[in-house]
């Protein structure tokens, strides 16, 4: 790797103390109408650091945040990197059996929660002692009948900072990833590659990478001065690897971090904090977001009050449908760049789609970056224009590999000529222009009548039908075929679609085996907090309302 490599924390402490002492408030988070400086930044996370080490948190131990988007996640994010834990991210919509889950595969120490998993919190903890600190952020703080289980995290950040300590790039952070059985699986990675990833912050911007830590705070310090420092809103949660690798990639550059106090999404709020805080770098869900905030923009223009947007240089989303008839319709309200990739926890980017200004720009084509190919089962690459399908591989800023798996480490993270690469499983073809052609990872594939179809490939298909919002294909067991394709389907507004002319129109781009057997029109499809579609529940829905008859197979 080239470019810097250090610790997270002290390098945010040397940024931190480099922009304070040009300006004492600077302001580093932004939340609704709070403000927190890059001293208090600095200054509240040392604090908490020394609550969570009162009680018994020290190097190497892991800290769950099951926060929200928030000034407390980042400052909880910086103290677990000040003592040397390691900070983990947990999902805050998990009930009690899925949080003790994660507690015992990760042998939580300490976990910074919403006030809302509060209770459940409290509960788990009182099972595994092992679990010393249960910080609560909100109203509820450490009262609601937990009394001496809990502490409120304003108290939390009001006890004697933790001092500052020699640290190293070696140092763990841990993100837990979902897992098809239900189970996440926690991928390891030092902050060495995580500085890897984020340095791509500099790329976006026109800078060169900093050689090393020196050079970052010269950057920031630069940055700052001229105006330039970025300002970033990850509209993603920050428990997803696009948001938190963004966010920590701004704050290194010195920039600011916008986060959203409202807790589901709300295209309004976003769009006036864009126009408010001059954002330049939008963090987005595909179209699971685009599709809201462009109904925001089509109504504030019809009212007379557009947003300014004319700060916004760049929309990011990565590793979620983004459709090009909703690129083409962002790019005709403002002039700014697209990036759309194709990553994973494990690694990437795998695939990158660049599009922007202008709307004509816009093709469904991903392109392979320099650090990735398309790997055939004997490893070698995947021949553009063949037709064969290959699997997605990446090198360079790696993760070490799964927590406390050999075994699923050395099948993702494989060494193909000499050299290692994440190779999580996404399937693909290589066009013989180069571009891909994504067919899905294999935990996605529909096994019917022996023919193996990649739901991804299928989806694709139906939401470029007029009229279609969403889709998601599953398999439905079946005794005969073992699986029959299903589709569930989301109408865009004031659409009415009628399922054989879907299937019919799936049949007619793909090949006859492909055409979902079973269509149902829904409502909505449920999403993980990443925004990733809930393949899970999208398997029950459809065994739950695909009944009757067993349809003929083509």
């Amino acid at each position: 790797m080239t470019g810097f490599r250090d610790n997270l924390a002290t390098l945010l402490e040397a940024v931190a103390d480099a922009l304070s002492a040009l300006d004492p408030d600077r302001t580093a988070l932004v939340h609704g109408e709070r403000a927190v400086t890059w001293a208090q930044f600095d200054d509240r996370a040392a604090r908490l650091a020394g609550t969570l080490a009162a009680r018994g948190v020290g190097p190497g131990d892991r800290v769950g945040i099951a926060l929200h988007n928030s000034p407390e996640y980042l400052e909880t994010l910086f103290a677990a990197l000040k003592l040397r834990a390691v900070p983990v991210n947990v999902n805050y919509r998990y009930r009690e059996a899925e949080l003790a889950q994660v507690v015992d595969l990760t042998d939580l120490r300490a976990l910074v929660a919403d006030a809302t998993v509060a209770g459940t919190a409290a509960a788990v903890a009182a099972a595994r002692p092992g679990l010393r600190a249960v910080v609560v952020v909100g109203d509820e703080g450490g009262r609601s009948g937990h009394e001496g289980r809990l502490v409120a995290y304003e108290e939390a950040v009001a006890a004697a900072p933790h001092p500052r300590q020699p640290r190293s790039p070696d140092d763990r952070v841990l993100m837990l990833t979902g897992g098809t059985t239900g189970l996440p699986k926690g991928v390891e990675w030092d902050c060495a590659g995580v500085c890897g990833v984020v340095s791509s912050a500099y790329g976006r911007a026109g800078r060169p990478v900093p050689a090393d830590p020196a050079g970052v705070v010269a950057d920031a310090v630069v940055a700052a001065r001229e105006g330039s420092a970025p300002v970033v809103l990850p509209a993603s949660p920050l428990v997803h690897g696009t948001g938190f690798f963004s966010s920590v990639g701004n704050l290194l550059r010195g920039g600011r971090v916008v986060t959203l106090p409202q807790r589901s999404l709300d295209p309004a709020a976003l769009w006036t904090a864009v126009q408010r805080h001059r954002v330049d770098e939008l963090v987005i869900v595909g179209d699971a977001f685009a599709v809201p905030l462009l109904g925001e923009l089509d109504r504030a223009a019809a009212a007379g009050t557009p947003y300014d947007l004319r700060s916004l240089r760049r929309i990011v989303s990565s590793g979620v449908r983004w459709s090009p008839e909703t690129k083409r319709r962002l790019l005709r309200a403002g002039r700014f760049t697209l990036q759309d990739s194709i990553a994973a926890t494990e690694g990437g980017p795998f695939g990158v789609s660049l599009c922007g200004p202008d709307s004509d720009s816009v093709d469904s084509r991903f392109a392979l970056p320099p650090n990735a190919r398309v790997v055939a089962p004997d490893g070698a690459d995947v021949v553009p224009g063949s037709g064969q399908v290959g699997v997605l591989a990446s090198t360079g800023n790696l993760p070490l590999g799964y927590l406390d798996d050999p075994v699923a480490t050395a099948a993702v993270f494989r060494t193909i000529d000499g050299v290692r690469y994440a190779v999580p499983g996404d399937a693909a073809t290589v066009e013989a222009d180069g571009t891909l052609t994504l067919l899905g990872r294999g935990s996605g594939v529909v096994n019917t009548g022996g023919e193996k179809v990649f739901a991804e490939e299928v989806e694709q298909a139906l939401v470029d039908c007029p009229g279609v919002a969403e889709a998601v294909v599953v398999g439905v067991p079946d005794d005969r075929w073992g699986s029959l394709v299903t589709a569930l389907v989301v109408p865009e507004p004031g659409a009415r679609l009628r399922e054989e002319p879907l299937a019919a129109a799936v049949g007619q781009r793909l090949a006859g085996y492909k055409r979902p057997r079973r269509v149902r029109i829904v409502p909505g499809i449920e999403r993980t907090v990443s925004g990733k579609i809930d393949r899970r529940w999208a398997a029950e829905q459809a065994r739950r309302l695909t009944t009757g008859p067993e349809p003929a197979q083509n």
